[in-house]
């Protein structure tokens, strides 16, 4: 764990410490590069407490008279303050002495020797250890000597020691009884399998100077039979209270730490130490948000720090959501005012008594800040679980989770508040967060600070002042006056939603009842009110839940808005998003309204998305999820008008073709577990038609072939081997069920494998030399056709690289032009039998319409002999060939563009035939924009126009058609 930011060097095991940028230097580059620069204590000295009282200064001075300089004036101006420092300093004043000489060298000693020394007298090693880091990281602090974050980190590290040492002995002491069945002292450095998790302040490494720490005890019951459970569970609850009373009794040595183990599961009935699967069940049926809260700074810190691990890591989903949890803020919320109101901690802030901990402005508001933003966006970006308050609000600021300024700002007062705190802490070492009500314990506290008092409130005040309100408005509800009430306030729709499955719970309808005004106001300002309701009634009827969505709604009102747009272009859309709500989530991660990154960015976040999931189910679920937003994302921004249909046609593709990309490695390596690795040189997936062409629309399927090289391999090596094309033919199955299995995140695409070898009577999977021999000997012309438009979506390159040399060469073979375009007007002549005269709307089948157009331009790309054209060149090559003139080439290529917007435009918002009388106004206006008509009769003449025209150049530039077959 990062804990120290400012100035630090490596030092012994690992412990960070504040040495100045020339002895770090001097360090990293050894003693034989330069001589090492020595900077003392005193020349660290950057501030200097001012002695409140005149007789324990001069008592300290004459106690000890080592002292000069700087030295002596920090020593005497901190016993003249706090009482209880200048009592240590009668305790370890000859420690002191050397100590001061290189307070990290003394620290990492002293570490040392303790984690060396017999677990004999370990309470009285850790008291003795206890008062000297106290006084030194307090001499520290106050001199300026290290930064906020070493004085905290090094409270944190010795309770870590602490821990582990008196856990230690109070294990010891249970297997020398024989109360831990099976385990013996080798067994001690992994406290057989029991764990201490540091939460807190101490789990981020920010420990308080006079603080409790919070922990949790833990044994994995996995290490012992069942016979064994009940007494090893007994021994480790015994082994827990030694170890609290060891750290927390008060002696006349004094104590080490206040140990509080409240945080466990359901404390007033568990006890102090638990078994990690029954506080598995907890959290998974019963966790609670603040509970999730504190699990954000847990870390082991003692015992079997594996098994710890292995337990966060198990928790890991019940801490960190897999979408945007922006209904934590309203627990946050809730609790604070929980909180003021059981500690009396509300009202306008007065200096006198204030509690710079929970009262308002305090620390706790900038990390229950800090924290519920890191609980809402943590579980889509593992970056944010980061433990630290101000390590968290920097990489919030960095992920653009809240502006930078903000997070200096709070940064910048965290630490002020820190600061000040310990210096209360100090004086008496009391666990206490008030400030003085009498005017001479202020004056005290000022000048242990060495501040000027009246200057000092004054800032003071202003610092509270300005957390509470940089964190009141994340938290508290918008404030502003609600909307005034519209018509649509009577309608008679409105009236069934409390029915709805959404509005089931009392917080739901609580959240709802706040939104209703806002959003009932943004659907009256749609083309036709009444139409946008019923739009968002079927949205709000779909939706299963309604707490999470409605409290991202309600802390991102623009949502609502972009709601209102889709619900009222397209009620099929809304209907869809209410079973896939959570793809808002990308609307809010950031970056959503960005430049499309393009694939190969795509496919890098993929990857590393995929990466960080434990199994194969959870890495195809997290990959459907990854889709949907960025499909959805695409949708979004044609529907604003941010993108037109050939640009959202390039994304979906995209998106199509890194997905198949990542996924086919994974379903591979999956596949691999039962029937060992690929056999031979492995296999391709071939994109054929519209994803060949890298042109989709929303709702496209995948036409796909893949194609494998035994390379002479028979069978594979696997626990369980398969013959080569049974194992090709079930990996391809695997990998259509990875696409097309419908599940809770939805699926990820429709696949057809007609357009193989043989069509659906040929094999799923085809190899090399069959594919080889079919296209070379069997295939039909619009098989060749077909491949003007294949490309190689996935697989390995000397593969890849074979099957796109043979589809060169196959394509590059002299053809007959007229044998061709005879071949292409039959084709014609076919589909239209088959399919009848296509609908009026429909943009694809039909006279003149996208599919006689492609195939027009499929025959032309295939006559030049140049493997494969997109559409316009395609036709421009028909021109050169004598059989188009540029005019028809040209009336063609607009047509195809036509009809393509139209065809990107009504699957975005209907999966029915396309029926304007349907769509409603809001549907109609896009169709119109996206095609760039003005109104609905422009639209269809247009339509009429260019087709009606296409289909004459084609009926005049193709050979005359025999009847269909």
């Amino acid at each position: 764990m990062v804990r120290f930011f400012l100035h630090l060097t490596q030092l012994a095991e690992g412990y960070a410490r504040h040495a100045g940028r020339a002895r770090q230097q001097a360090i990293a580059l050894g003693p034989a590069s330069c001589p090492i620069v020595h900077m003392t204590f005193a020349s660290r000295i950057t501030r200097m407490p001012r002695p409140f009282a005149a007789e324990p200064a001069d008592d300290a001075r004459a106690a000890l008279p080592w002292a000069d300089g700087p030295v002596a004036e920090l020593l005497a101006g901190t016993a003249g303050c706090s009482p209880y420092l200048r009592g240590l300093m009668g305790h370890e004043g000859d420690w002191l002495q050397g100590a001061l000489d290189d307070p990290e060298a003394a620290i990492a000693t002293l570490f040392a020797d303790l984690r060396a020394a017999p677990l004999d007298h370990v309470a009285l090693d850790l008291r003795q250890a206890k008062r000297r880091v106290a006084l030194l990281t307090a001499l520290a602090d106050l001199g300026g000597v290290w930064p906020l974050e070493t004085v905290t980190g090094t409270l944190s590290d010795f309770a870590d020691l602490a821990c582990t040492r008196a856990l230690r002995a109070a294990l010891m002491a249970e297997v020398k009884r024989g109360k831990l069945p099976g385990l013996t002292e080798d067994h001690l450095d992994t406290a057989g399998g029991m764990v201490v998790l540091a939460m807190g302040k101490m789990g981020a490494g920010e420990l308080n100077y006079s603080s409790d720490i919070d922990l949790i005890c833990l044994f994995d019951e996995s290490r012992f039979d069942r016979d064994d459970f009940h007494e090893a569970r007994a021994g480790f609850i015994r082994a827990t209270r030694r170890m609290a009373a060891t750290l927390g009794d008060q002696t006349g040595e004094g104590y080490v730490f206040r140990t509080d183990l409240r945080l466990r599961p359901d404390p007033a009935v568990t006890p102090v130490c638990m078994g990690m699967e029954a506080a598995e069940r907890y959290y998974e049926s019963l966790g609670r948000t603040w509970e999730r809260a504190a699990y954000i700074k847990a870390r082991p810190c003692a015992g079997d720090l594996d098994a710890g691990q292995r337990f966060l890591s198990d928790l890991r989903p019940f801490v960190w959501r897999r979408h945007l949890d922006f209904a934590a803020i309203q627990d946050a919320h809730d609790m604070r005012l929980r909180i003021r109101a059981h500690k009396g901690l509300g009202g306008a802030i007065s200096l006198a008594g204030h509690n710079m901990k929970l009262g308002r402005g305090g620390i706790r508001e900038i990390e229950f800040f800090t924290q519920t933003r890191q609980i809402i966006a943590g579980g889509r970006d593992p970056d944010l679980r980061v433990r630290g308050t101000v390590p968290g609000l920097t990489v919030l600021a960095e992920k653009g989770w809240l502006p930078d300024a903000v997070a200096q700002e709070l940064s910048q007062h965290y630490r002020s508040h820190r600061e000040v705190e310990h210096r209360l802490q100090m004086i008496h070492d009391q666990q206490t967060h008030d400030l003085p009500d009498k005017p001479e314990d202020f004056a005290r506290l000022a000048c242990l600070m060495d501040v000027d008092e009246a200057k000092w409130r004054h800032d003071l005040i202003e610092r509270l002042n300005a957390v509470h309100e940089l964190t009141e408005g994340f938290f508290a509800s918008d404030s502003s006056p609600a909307p005034e009430p519209t018509p649509l306030e009577n309608s008679e729709v409105i009236a069934r939603w409390p029915r709805y499955p959404a509005l089931r719970s009392d917080r739901a309808v609580e959240i709802f009842k706040r939104l209703r005004p806002e959003i009932l106001c943004r659907l009256e300002r749609a083309a036709k009110p009444e139409e946008a309701l019923l739009a968002f009634d079927g949205f709000l009827a779909g939706l299963p839940a309604g707490v999470q969505l409605f409290s991202l709604f309600e802390a991102n009102h623009q949502l609502i808005d972009l709601l209102v747009d889709i619900t009222s272009v397209s009620p099929d859309l809304a209907r869809h998003l209410s079973q896939n709500s959570r793809v808002f989530d990308a609307v809010i991660g950031g970056g959503f309204f960005a430049d499309w990154p393009g694939a190969d960015a795509l496919s890098e976040e993929l990857n590393a998305v995929l990466a960080r999931e434990p199994d194969y189910e959870r890495k195809l679920d997290t990959a459907r999820r990854w889709k949907n937003e960025w499909h959805f994302r695409v949708g979004v921004h044609l529907l604003r008008g941010l993108i037109d249909a050939a640009e959202a046609s390039t994304q979906y593709a995209d998106l199509a073709g890194v997905t198949l990309g990542v996924l086919w490695p994974v379903v591979q390596a999956d596949f691999a577990l039962k029937h060992g690795q690929a056999p031979g040189r492995g296999a391709i997936v071939l994109g054929m038609g519209s994803l060949g062409a890298g042109r989709l629309h929303a709702r496209s399927d995948l036409d796909v072939i893949v194609i494998y090289d035994p390379d002479g391999v028979e069978t594979s090596d696997g626990a369980r081997p398969l013959q080569v094309r049974v194992y090709y033919a079930r990996l391809t199955q695997a990998l259509i069920t990875a696409l097309t299995a419908p599940m809770p995140q939805g699926k990820l695409y429709e696949v057809d494998m007609r357009l193989r070898p043989s069509g659906n009577q040929g094999p799923v999977a085809t190899s090399l030399a069959a594919f080889r021999a079919y296209q070379s000997g069997d295939a039909w012309t619009w098989e060749h056709l077909a491949l003007t438009r294949a490309r190689v979506m996935a697989g390995p390159d000397d593969l890849a690289g074979d099957v796109r040399a043979y589809r060169a060469e196959l394509l590059a073979a002299p053809r007959d032009q007229d044998s061709v375009l005879r071949e292409v007007a039959t084709m014609r002549a076919r589909i239209a039998g088959a399919k009848g005269p296509g609908a009026f709307w429909d943009p694809k089948l039909g006279r003149g319409r996208m599919q006689e157009i492609e195939l027009a331009a499929q025959a032309s790309a295939l006559l030049s002999r140049a493997g494969s054209m997109d559409l316009a060149a395609g036709l421009a090559a028909a021109v050169a060939q004598g059989w188009l003139d540029a005019e028809s080439a040209d009336h063609l290529a607009q047509t195809h563009a036509f009809c393509w917007s139209l065809q990107v435009g009504a699957r975005l918002i209907s999966d029915s035939q396309l029926d304007p009388d349907k769509l409603g106004a809001g549907g109609c206006a896009f169709l119109q924009r996206v095609t760039g008509q003005t109104g609905m009769k422009a639209l269809a003449d247009t339509l009429n126009s260019h087709t009606g025209r296409a289909a004459d150049i084609l009926d005049s530039a193709l050979p005359p058609r025999g009847e269909p077959e």
